[in-house]
């Protein structure tokens, strides 16, 4: 297809050039399609995927088979060692009585990538690239700095799960500083792999889902968890007997399940398809067909979440560490030491949960487990590469390669990790998960607003602007989202009992929640209130589509 045909929305008049836009201003793309063809060829987009045309029906498996992919690559997210780890714990601490809060979370997550599909359908840029035309200069450095951390934080957690995963399946000959090490060569190894086609690369990471659904779902028929517990658990949104450690545990899986750099990725990788943005009906059609695609995929990804917390639920909930203690002793487990001879209750993450499962299910429960995280931190490990490269070359407009990217924030994960695998025990090294679970809950407001501004204004959106249910239910998705966070936040910093941290932390908050209140102000104009719009008036004035700057050029 043209590439005139796969431009974005242009404003009524050409811009003028050294002039930026104002903060509501209509999208203004790539000066001509060869510049943008040229952008697009920098990541993921080497080829894009062409889309069946005349077909008639309501419905086409085959087109659906056409936008099949950038939803799956987003489920990753769901799937990285953080969100397995929180459901091992889940299970562990609370049952199965969590299991409603993990799918509210899904359908939370899955709205909120509607948005990001959107815009980057709609307007045929990222999220990344609208914020750096819609935001003034220093915020937009803010920005992008706030998301940055929160894609490291993710990669260090990736790191820690594929090198735990690396020394379980070694029977500990490979340590986990040569695992961490390991994951630096294997990822660069993998990104080659989209040279061999977009289609091919998506297919390669439908592997790595399957590998984890066929390994987590193996630990799942061998426990055989109450199926009748399981339903209540998820369809009951009730935690009898529950206390604080469970309401942290609430909160910790909506921080794992919803992560701020994902909605950038989405938002990029929905631009990999052939869509004429001139058709309305194309656009409306294209945002029908991955919404229904990224359905499926968060679909799987919950069942996956579920099989690893009803093993956990089903088989270690309410045990004791001297329980634990005497099975893997019996059974001649060389890890034993792990579980202290006392009654104090089971606390578990991915190298002790592979650990109790080889104590009470054999070695093959142990390995196998060790096979779904090993796949799970080498997916989202390449995902969160993409997502660096897509927020870097949108908020900066540097154009770097695949092999410096990774590099860079391969080596920023790598060093803090790699110390403590160095001179600290595996404890420390997932102990590193709850500060990394707690940098990544503070970065979702980065997230989460800008994609509700952008999709609320018609100056970039058009006729596929959010109406008044989605601007208002949207809000206060993101608001309730927002406020479990910081609770977690909360919680974590007070649990510190230092001094001198509470007076860190609170400096830290107002320079935070001043941010994040300018963010929150630009939005509520965006969303329509006028009042809050004072200062320099704003152009509202719906984007018009590239036909008529198509005629203007001509």
């Amino acid at each position: 297809m043209k590439a005139e045909q796969d431009s974005d929305l242009l404003e009524e008049d050409p811009p003028q050039d050294n002039v930026r836009t104002n903060k509501y201003s209509s999208i203004s793309p790539p000066a001509s399609p060869e510049d943008q063809d040229n952008a697009l060829s920098t990541t993921y987009f080497e080829e894009r995927v062409p889309i069946p045309e005349n077909i008639d029906q309501v419905f086409s498996f085959r087109k659906l088979w056409a936008f099949t992919g950038p939803g799956f690559l987003m489920s990753i997210a769901y799937l990285d060692p953080g969100n397995i780890e929180s459901d091992l714990q889940s299970g562990a601490k609370a049952g199965f009585k969590l299991l409603w809060v993990l799918l509210g979370a899904t359908i939370i997550g899955l709205l909120l990538q509607r948005l990001a599909a959107r815009l980057g359908v709609v307007t045929g840029m990222h999220l990344a690239e609208v914020c750096n035309r819609q935001y003034p200069t220093v915020p937009r450095i803010i920005l992008w700095l706030m998301v940055e951390l929160a894609i490291i934080g993710s990669d260090m957690q990736e790191v820690i799960g594929c090198a735990i995963a690396l020394n379980l399946l070694s029977v500990g000959r490979i340590p986990l500083w040569g695992g961490v090490l390991i994951t630096i060569t294997d990822t660069f190894v993998f990104l080659f792999l989209d040279k061999y086609g977009l289609r091919k690369l998506e297919a390669f990471f439908g592997l790595l889902i399957t590998i984890m659904a066929l390994s987590f779902g193996y630990e799942y028929v061998l426990v055989k968890p109450d199926q009748g517990e399981v339903l209540k658990g998820m369809f009951v949104p009730y935690c009898a007997g529950c206390g604080q450690v469970q309401l942290l545990q609430a909160v910790g899986i909506v921080g794992a399940v919803i992560m701020p750099h994902n909605i950038y990725l989405h938002s990029a990788l929905v631009k990999s398809r052939e869509i004429d943005r001139k058709n309305k009906k194309e656009v409306k059609e294209a945002n029908k067909y991955y919404f229904i695609e990224s359905t499926i995929a968060l679909f799987v990804s919950f069942l996956i979440n579920v099989f690893v917390v009803a093993v956990f639920a089903q088989a270690f909930y309410g045990k004791t560490n001297v329980q634990v203690n005497e099975e893997c002793n019996a059974t001649g487990s060389p890890h034993t030491d792990l579980f202290p001879l006392n009654n104090h209750t089971l606390e578990v993450d991915i190298y002790k949960g592979g650990v109790v499962l080889g104590c009470f299910f054999g070695p093959a429960a142990l390995y196998i487990w060790a096979i779904g995280i090993l796949a799970a931190g080498q997916s989202s490990t390449m995902t969160g590469t993409y997502s660096g490269q897509f927020v870097m070359e949108g908020f900066l407009n540097l154009r770097w390669s695949r092999f410096a990217r990774v590099l860079l924030t391969r080596s920023i994960a790598i060093t803090p990790t790699l110390l403590v695998a160095i001179f600290q025990d595996v404890q420390h090294l997932t102990g590193m998960n709850d500060f990394l679970n707690v940098l990544q809950s503070m970065q979702l407001p980065f997230a989460l607003i800008p994609i509700l501004t952008f999709t609320s204004l018609t100056s970039i959106m058009n006729d596929f602007a959010n109406g008044m249910v989605w601007k208002i239910s949207g809000g206060v998705m993101i608001l309730v989202v927002c406020a479990i966070n910081m609770y977690f936040v909360v919680s974590y910093v007070t649990a510190l009992n230092s001094t001198l941290l509470y007076v860190f932390a609170a400096l830290l908050s107002v320079a935070y929640l001043c941010f994040v209140a300018y963010l929150g102000w630009y939005c509520l104009v965006a969303l329509g209130v006028s009042c809050l719009d004072f200062g320099s008036r704003v152009s509202k004035q719906p984007a018009v589509l590239i036909e008529e700057q198509s005629e203007l050029d001509s």
